[in-house]
């Protein structure tokens, strides 16, 4: 009799653990679920995501390339030194495609684009409350009438300066962008203008002794 009990108890015991290991099991597995949805989801859908700082980047740089594409364009008709002209031709046909490019970004963001002719000739155009002054390397309007005055080796040295400071302006906001932003294809634009502006700075640089 004292075996039978002591069996069934044994088997009670066996089967009772058995429930709870089970019950154990399972608790983790539906907490674990229910919470990675709410809590991963949503955040990781968050990245990649446009923020203030792309926007503020891309209507900055818009009119800082506008005006550098003018002083490319410059050089047509002024300037007789054949690197000087090749590489006019190669900062305005790089830079306004990304200019088309970012506009289709702040239209697509529902955010405002800056006017046609902010960066022409300086400063004018700014009315998408943008501040100028804090861009680094734009030119006065009375620099782009000295550089559009110029002609010759004269042109070319004030092209040169000019152009080296607009760019050294543009890797300063790419910076800038690279820190703040979130746009993956704005950040990768900004390191695309840090790599082509600065091997451009080198480039004219050389050419500055040469003038």
């Amino acid at each position: 009799m004292n075996a039978r009990v002591s069996s069934a108890r044994l088997l009670a015991g066996i089967a009772a653990a058995g429930l709870i290991l089970t019950g154990c099991a399972a608790g983790p597995d539906t907490s674990s679920s229910g919470s990675a949805a709410p809590g991963g989801s949503p955040s990781s859908a968050t990245q990649g995501e446009h923020n203030d700082a792309d926007v503020a980047f891309v209507q900055g740089m818009i009119p800082h390339h506008r005006q550098a594409v003018e002083m490319a364009e410059s050089a047509a008709g002024r300037s007789q030194n054949a690197h000087v002209i090749d590489l006019a031709a190669r900062i305005g046909g790089g830079q306004q495609p990304e200019i088309d490019t970012m506009v289709g970004w702040l239209e697509e963001w529902g955010a405002e684009v800056p006017a046609e002719g902010s960066g022409m000739s300086g400063m004018g155009g700014m009315d998408h409350g943008g501040d100028m002054s804090a861009m680094g390397g734009m030119m006065a309007p009375e620099q782009m009438q000295q550089l559009q005055g110029a002609s010759g080796p004269a042109f070319d040295q004030m092209f040169l300066e000019m152009m080296t400071e607009h760019h050294r302006g543009a890797v300063e906001m790419a910076q800038t962008e690279l820190q703040d932003g979130a746009d993956t294809d704005a950040l990768a634009l900004a390191q695309k203008i840090i790599d082509t502006q600065q091997a451009e700075i080198t480039e004219m640089d050389t050419l500055l002794q040469q003038v």
